[in-house]
C-alpha cells in the first residue's frame, strides 16, 4: 500500500487568516496572518504536480514551483526554501505583494474547474518559516576578482545583486535613501508588507557578499562615469520610478494635496504614523484617493488608518477597468472604503478668506469637484476610454486629496550619463533579453525602463541582466 499522501480535490484554496476588518483599518499591523504547517501541507496537497508545469512559465523569475510546493507536501519546509531561493532573492516579499492572480496562479490547471493552488500563499509560509527556524543562508561562491555596481536597493536591485554575488561577484548597492528596500519600504505600507520583512531578506543578501552603502545620490554624490572609474565593469541601474505624476488641474497645489509618493513614503518610511514620529503628516477627516491601482489602495487604507472618517476612491473607469489586485479592493472595501466611479477630478477647491490672512484655513483643501464619465471605444491601453458626461458636475466634501496616478523615472542618472537613449517618457531604452542599454557594460531594469509595474516584473528584469552580465564578464575573463 502506498504511503504517498492523496491529493486535496477541494474546489477552493484554504482560507488566508486576517485581522478582523474594523480592528485593522485602525492599526498598521499586517492584515494576512499567513498558514499555520497543517493548512500549509492541505493547500499543496491541491497541487497535481502537472508534468509541464504552466504555473512556471507564468512566474517572472521562473520559481520551480510544483518542486517546492512537493517539499511542502512531504513536510521539508527548508528544502522547499532552498527551491525558491535557487530563483527568488525576496521569497517573503514575492509571497505578499506579488500578484500570483495574474501570473502563475493564473496559469494553474486546479483554476480551470475552482481556484488555483494559492502558491504566493506557500511562498510566504515557506519563507516566513525559514525566516523563524532556518538553519542558515544560501552561502556565495568563491569570488571571482569581477565587480559590479548596482544603482538602487528596490528589487530589480536587490535581485540583480543577489545573483551575482551567488556567482562570485563583488557586488556594491548604491541607495540614495537611508535604508535600503526602495520601494518596498517607501512605497508599500505596513499593513501589507511589514519592514522587519523588508530587513531580513536585505540582510539575507548582506550574508552571502552584497555590500549596500546608502545615502549615495547617484548623479550627485557619484556618477555611473565615476563608478567605472573605481574599477567597477559594470554597472546596473534599478532605480526605480519615483517621480509622481499630476493632473494637471486647478487646486493642486493647495495645502492638503498629496502626491501618493510623497503621502506613502512619510508614512512608511518615515513612519509619520507613530506619534513619536517628528515627520508631519496631515490627519485629516475626509480624504478622496485619485486613481484606482495598487497604490490607490495603499493610500486610502493607510489615511484610513491615519485617523480619517470617510474615505474615498475616485476612479474615471468601472470597477472590471480597476487595476489594483483583487484581494487588495475586497480588503479595502472591508475596511469601509467608498468607491467613486466613473468620474474624473475637475478642481481641487480651497478655503479662502481674503477680509482675515490670519484664518488657518487659507489655501487648504475644501472639497473636490467631479465630473461622471461613461465609457466609450478601447484606447491604448486595451481599456474603454473614459468619456465626460456634460452638466454632470458634483463636489465630493474633502479636507485632503491624494493623488495616485502613476509615476515617471526620475530624470538625474539619465541627465547625468552620457550616451545613455531614453523614451520620450524617460524610460531608459534596453536590449530584449539582455537589459543593456545604449551604453556598453551599463544595464537597467525593472521601472527605471518601464514606469511604475510590479515587483516580481523589476524582480525579472534583475534577474535577466544579473544573467547578461555573468555571461559577459565571464566571456571577457576565459
Amino acid at each position: 500500500m502506498s504511503d504517498k499522501p492523496k491529493i486535496n480535490m477541494s474546489l477552493v484554496k484554504n482560507p488566508m487568516p486576517s485581522q478582523d476588518p474594523k480592528k485593522r483599518a485602525r492599526n498598521f499591523e499586517e492584515v494576512a496572518l499567513g498558514y499555520s504547517e497543517e493548512t500549509a501541507v492541505s493547500e499543496a496537497l491541491r497541487c497535481l504536480n502537472c508534468k509541464n508545469m504552466p504555473c512556471v512559465s507564468g512566474c517572472p523569475v521562473n520559481i520551480r514551483i510544483p518542486s517546492f510546493i512537493s517539499k511542502i507536501k512531504e513536510k521539508d519546509f527548508e528544502g522547499a526554501y532552498e527551491i525558491i531561493s535557487e530563483s527568488s532573492s525576496l521569497p517573503a516579499v514575492c509571497g505578499r505583494v506579488c500578484p500570483q492572480e495574474n501570473q502563475c496562479e493564473a496559469l494553474c490547471v486546479r483554476g480551470i474547474k475552482g481556484e488555483p493552488v494559492g502558491i504566493g500563499r506557500l511562498e510566504r509560509f515557506v519563507a516566513d518559516r525559514h525566516n523563524l527556524y532556518g538553519e542558515g543562508d544560501i552561502v556565495s561562491r568563491e569570488p571571482n576578482g569581477h565587480k559590479v555596481a548596482v544603482i538602487g536597493s528596490g528589487p530589480a536591485g536587490l535581485t540583480c545583486a543577489g545573483d551575482l554575488a551567488k556567482k562570485g561577484y563583488n557586488v556594491t548597492v548604491f541607495e540614495a535613501l537611508h535604508t535600503a528596500g526602495g520601494v518596498l519600504v517607501y512605497g508599500i505600507p505596513e499593513f501589507r508588507l511589514p519592514k522587519a520583512i523588508v530587513k531580513k531578506e536585505v540582510d539575507a543578501l548582506k550574508k552571502i557578499g552584497v555590500e549596500i552603502e546608502t545615502n549615495v545620490i547617484i548623479g550627485k554624490t557619484l556618477t555611473v562615469d565615476e563608478l567605472f572609474e573605481k574599477g567597477y565593469e559594470a554597472v546596473f541601474i534599478g532605480s526605480g520610478a519615483g517621480l509622481p505624476n499630476f493632473m494637471g488641474i486647478e487646486g493642486e497645489s493647495l495645502k492638503g494635496v498629496y502626491s501618493a509618493n510623497e503621502f506613502l513614503t512619510r508614512n512608511n518610511l518615515m513612519r509619520a504614523y507613530d506619534e513619536n514620529s517628528s515627520t508631519p503628516i496631515m490627519k485629516a477627516s475626509r480624504v478622496a484617493v485619485v486613481g484606482g491601482g495598487n497604490v490607490a489602495m495603499d493610500a486610502a487604507r493607510t489615511a484610513l488608518r491615519l485617523g480619517a472618517e470617510k474615505v474615498y476612491i475616485v476612479y474615471r473607469r468601472s470597477m472590471e477597468e480597476l487595476p489594483a489586485r483583487k484581494e487588495e479592493v475586497e480588503h479595502a472595501r472591508e475596511e469601509g472604503i467608498e468607491f467613486v466611479i466613473l468620474t474624473a477630478p475637475k478642481r481641487i477647491l480651497g478655503f479662502e478668506n481674503k477680509e482675515d490672512k490670519r484664518d488657518p484655513r487659507n489655501g487648504t483643501v475644501a472639497g473636490m469637484e467631479c465630473m461622471k464619465m461613461e465609457l466609450g471605444e478601447p484606447d491604448a491601453s486595451g481599456r474603454r476610454r473614459p468619456i465626460e458626461i456634460p452638466g454632470s458636475e458634483f463636489v465630493i466634501d474633502v479636507d485632503c486629496v491624494v493623488i495616485a496616478v502613476g509615476t515617471s523615472p526620475n530624470p538625474l542618472i539619465r541627465s547625468t550619463t552620457k550616451g545613455l537613449e531614453t523614451t520620450p517618457r524617460g524610460g531608459i531604452v534596453i536590449k530584449e533579453g539582455t537589459g543593456e542599454t545604449s551604453r556598453e557594460n551599463v544595464y537597467a531594469g525593472g521601472d527605471a525602463v518601464t514606469g511604475a509595474a510590479t515587483v516580481i516584473l523589476a524582480m525579472g528584469a534583475g534577474k535577466t541582466s544579473a544573467e547578461a552580465i555573468d555571461e559577459k564578464l565571464s566571456a571577457k575573463a576565459r
